[in-house]
Protein backbone atom coordinates (compact mmCIF):
# COMPACT_ATOMS: atom_id res chain seq x y z
CA UNK A 1 0.00 0.00 0.00
CA UNK A 2 1.30 3.32 -0.94
CA UNK A 3 2.27 5.92 1.72
CA UNK A 4 0.27 8.76 1.97
CA UNK A 5 1.96 11.71 0.55
CA UNK A 6 3.37 14.45 3.26
CA UNK A 7 1.41 17.70 2.73
CA UNK A 8 4.46 19.28 4.91
CA UNK A 9 7.56 17.49 3.20
CA UNK A 10 8.79 20.64 1.94
CA UNK A 11 8.81 22.77 5.43
CA UNK A 12 10.62 19.51 7.07
CA UNK A 13 13.23 19.38 4.40
CA UNK A 14 13.88 23.20 5.20
CA UNK A 15 13.78 22.89 8.64
CA UNK A 16 16.55 19.87 8.38
CA UNK A 17 19.53 22.67 7.29
CA UNK A 18 18.47 25.29 9.81
CA UNK A 19 20.25 25.64 13.64
CA UNK A 20 18.24 23.97 16.07
CA UNK A 21 19.46 26.16 18.67
CA UNK A 22 19.22 29.35 17.41
CA UNK A 23 15.85 27.91 15.98
CA UNK A 24 15.09 27.55 19.88
CA UNK A 25 16.23 30.98 20.75
CA UNK A 26 13.92 32.52 18.17
CA UNK A 27 11.09 30.81 19.30
CA UNK A 28 11.97 32.30 23.35
CA UNK A 29 12.44 35.88 21.85
CA UNK A 30 9.18 35.56 20.27
CA UNK A 31 7.28 34.26 23.22
CA UNK A 32 9.34 37.41 25.68
CA UNK A 33 7.89 39.79 22.90
CA UNK A 34 4.21 38.34 22.92
CA UNK A 35 3.91 38.27 26.64
CA UNK A 36 5.52 41.66 26.85
CA UNK A 37 3.01 43.40 24.54
CA UNK A 38 -0.21 41.41 26.08
CA UNK A 39 0.86 42.47 29.43
CA UNK A 40 2.15 46.40 28.19
CA UNK A 41 -0.59 46.87 26.28
CA UNK A 42 -3.53 45.31 27.66
CA UNK A 43 -3.33 44.01 31.45
CA UNK A 44 -2.12 46.71 32.34
CA UNK A 45 -4.70 48.77 31.10
CA UNK A 46 -7.75 47.31 33.03
CA UNK A 47 -8.90 48.81 35.85
CA UNK A 48 -7.69 46.29 38.38
CA UNK A 49 -3.67 47.51 37.85
CA UNK A 50 -4.60 51.34 37.80
CA UNK A 51 -5.83 50.60 41.21
CA UNK A 52 -2.81 48.58 42.41
CA UNK A 53 -0.66 51.57 40.80
CA UNK A 54 -2.57 54.11 43.08
CA UNK A 55 -2.15 52.00 46.55
CA UNK A 56 1.58 51.21 45.41
CA UNK A 57 1.32 47.62 45.13
CA UNK A 58 2.87 46.94 41.78
CA UNK A 59 6.26 45.62 43.12
CA UNK A 60 4.81 42.14 43.26
CA UNK A 61 2.91 42.04 39.88
CA UNK A 62 6.44 43.09 38.47
CA UNK A 63 7.98 40.86 40.53
CA UNK A 64 5.74 38.19 38.84
CA UNK A 65 6.25 39.21 35.09
CA UNK A 66 10.07 39.11 35.51
CA UNK A 67 9.69 35.57 36.58
CA UNK A 68 7.59 34.88 33.72
CA UNK A 69 9.78 36.44 31.47
CA UNK A 70 13.14 34.67 32.55
CA UNK A 71 11.12 31.59 33.03
CA UNK A 72 10.31 30.83 29.17
CA UNK A 73 13.74 28.90 28.56
CA UNK A 74 12.96 26.55 31.06
CA UNK A 75 9.42 26.19 30.70
CA UNK A 76 9.89 25.45 27.02
CA UNK A 77 13.06 22.84 27.98
CA UNK A 78 10.65 21.01 29.87
CA UNK A 79 7.60 20.62 27.64
CA UNK A 80 9.70 19.75 24.48
CA UNK A 81 11.69 17.49 26.42
CA UNK A 82 8.22 15.69 28.24
CA UNK A 83 6.29 15.86 24.68
CA UNK A 84 9.03 14.00 22.60
CA UNK A 85 9.76 11.64 25.59
CA UNK A 86 5.98 10.52 25.03
CA UNK A 87 6.36 10.39 21.57
CA UNK A 88 9.81 8.40 21.42
CA UNK A 89 7.95 6.13 23.85
CA UNK A 90 4.93 5.52 21.45
CA UNK A 91 7.45 5.19 18.57
CA UNK A 92 9.06 2.54 20.26
CA UNK A 93 6.12 0.86 21.12
CA UNK A 94 4.67 0.69 17.33
CA UNK A 95 8.10 -0.95 16.96
CA UNK A 96 9.50 2.24 15.08
CA UNK A 97 12.85 3.56 15.54
CA UNK A 98 12.66 7.14 15.87
CA UNK A 99 15.86 9.58 17.48
CA UNK A 100 14.46 11.13 20.50
CA UNK A 101 16.52 14.66 19.94
CA UNK A 102 14.77 14.57 16.03
CA UNK A 103 11.68 14.50 17.91
CA UNK A 104 12.66 17.07 20.33
CA UNK A 105 13.21 19.71 17.48
CA UNK A 106 10.00 18.49 15.61
CA UNK A 107 7.91 19.83 18.93
CA UNK A 108 9.86 22.52 19.04
CA UNK A 109 8.68 23.79 15.56
CA UNK A 110 5.10 22.66 16.16
CA UNK A 111 4.99 25.11 19.41
CA UNK A 112 5.44 27.99 16.16
CA UNK A 113 1.00 27.05 16.09
CA UNK A 114 0.21 28.10 19.21
CA UNK A 115 2.05 32.01 18.64
CA UNK A 116 -0.81 31.83 15.71
CA UNK A 117 -3.62 31.70 18.81
CA UNK A 118 -1.26 34.45 21.07
CA UNK A 119 -1.08 37.06 17.87
CA UNK A 120 -5.20 36.81 17.81
CA UNK A 121 -5.53 36.91 21.14
CA UNK A 122 -3.58 40.67 21.59
CA UNK A 123 -5.57 41.65 18.36
CA UNK A 124 -8.64 40.77 19.71
CA UNK A 125 -8.01 42.78 22.91
CA UNK A 126 -6.44 45.63 21.05
CA UNK A 127 -9.09 46.25 18.37
CA UNK A 128 -12.33 44.54 19.50
CA UNK A 129 -12.99 44.08 23.75
CA UNK A 130 -10.49 46.86 23.57
CA UNK A 131 -11.97 47.66 27.60
CA UNK A 132 -11.55 43.86 29.19
CA UNK A 133 -11.91 42.98 32.85
CA UNK A 134 -9.08 40.75 34.12
CA UNK A 135 -11.43 37.47 34.11
CA UNK A 136 -12.39 38.18 30.39
CA UNK A 137 -8.19 38.11 29.51
CA UNK A 138 -7.86 34.80 31.27
CA UNK A 139 -10.56 33.22 30.41
CA UNK A 140 -10.15 34.37 26.52
CA UNK A 141 -8.47 31.58 24.28
CA UNK A 142 -9.12 31.74 20.42
CA UNK A 143 -11.24 29.39 19.19
CA UNK A 144 -11.60 27.04 22.13
CA UNK A 145 -14.33 25.34 23.89
CA UNK A 146 -14.45 28.10 26.84
CA UNK A 147 -15.52 30.76 23.82
CA UNK A 148 -18.77 29.10 23.08
CA UNK A 149 -19.89 29.53 26.76
CA UNK A 150 -19.82 32.17 29.12
CA UNK A 151 -16.88 32.40 31.53
CA UNK A 152 -18.60 33.32 34.49
CA UNK A 153 -20.99 30.63 34.77
CA UNK A 154 -18.59 27.53 33.95
CA UNK A 155 -16.82 26.45 37.46
CA UNK A 156 -13.13 27.12 37.92
CA UNK A 157 -11.76 23.88 37.65
CA UNK A 158 -12.89 23.55 33.99
CA UNK A 159 -12.03 26.91 32.97
CA UNK A 160 -7.93 25.61 31.85
CA UNK A 161 -9.22 22.43 30.45
CA UNK A 162 -11.88 24.20 28.13
CA UNK A 163 -9.24 26.44 26.93
CA UNK A 164 -6.88 23.98 26.00
CA UNK A 165 -9.07 21.80 23.62
CA UNK A 166 -8.95 24.03 21.02
CA UNK A 167 -9.01 24.34 17.21
CA UNK A 168 -4.72 25.02 17.59
CA UNK A 169 -3.98 22.20 19.85
CA UNK A 170 -5.75 19.88 17.68
CA UNK A 171 -3.59 21.06 14.65
CA UNK A 172 -0.94 20.67 16.65
CA UNK A 173 -1.91 17.08 16.72
CA UNK A 174 -1.99 17.14 13.13
CA UNK A 175 1.36 18.51 12.84
CA UNK A 176 2.83 15.87 14.82
CA UNK A 177 1.22 12.80 13.23
CA UNK A 178 3.11 14.70 9.65
CA UNK A 179 5.92 14.79 11.55
CA UNK A 180 6.07 11.20 12.74
CA UNK A 181 5.48 9.90 9.35
CA UNK A 182 8.37 12.07 8.03
CA UNK A 183 10.97 10.87 10.82
CA UNK A 184 9.71 7.26 10.67
CA UNK A 185 8.55 7.26 6.85
CA UNK A 186 5.83 5.33 8.00
CA UNK A 187 2.23 5.23 6.99
CA UNK A 188 0.05 8.03 8.07
CA UNK A 189 -2.54 5.68 9.30
CA UNK A 190 0.24 4.51 11.53
CA UNK A 191 1.79 7.89 12.93
CA UNK A 192 -1.50 8.70 13.77
CA UNK A 193 -2.17 5.82 15.82
CA UNK A 194 1.43 6.71 17.64
CA UNK A 195 -0.20 10.10 18.54
CA UNK A 196 -3.79 9.46 19.55
CA UNK A 197 -2.28 6.44 21.93
CA UNK A 198 0.92 8.71 23.13
CA UNK A 199 1.01 12.29 23.05
CA UNK A 200 -3.33 12.65 23.02
CA UNK A 201 -4.06 10.38 25.13
CA UNK A 202 -1.97 11.92 28.07
CA UNK A 203 -2.51 15.20 26.84
CA UNK A 204 -6.75 14.42 27.67
CA UNK A 205 -5.21 12.05 31.00
CA UNK A 206 -3.78 15.37 32.55
CA UNK A 207 -7.05 17.40 31.71
CA UNK A 208 -8.71 15.09 33.78
CA UNK A 209 -6.44 14.69 36.36
CA UNK A 210 -6.46 18.33 36.78
CA UNK A 211 -10.15 18.80 36.68
CA UNK A 212 -9.98 16.03 39.55
CA UNK A 213 -7.67 17.54 41.90
CA UNK A 214 -8.64 21.35 41.50
CA UNK A 215 -9.25 23.33 44.71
Amino acid sequence: MAIKANPLQGLFDDYQHIDKRLFFILVCLITFLLLFIKKSFIESRIAAFEILEQRGEMGIYHLINALQYFSIPLVYLYKFTVSAFILWIGCFLFGYKVYYSRLWQWVMLGECIFFIAEIIKIGWFLFIQTDPELGDIRAFYPLSLMNLMDFREVPDRWHYPLKAVNVFEIMYWIFLVYSIQFLSGKKYSVSLKIVLSSYVFWFMAWLGFFVLVYK
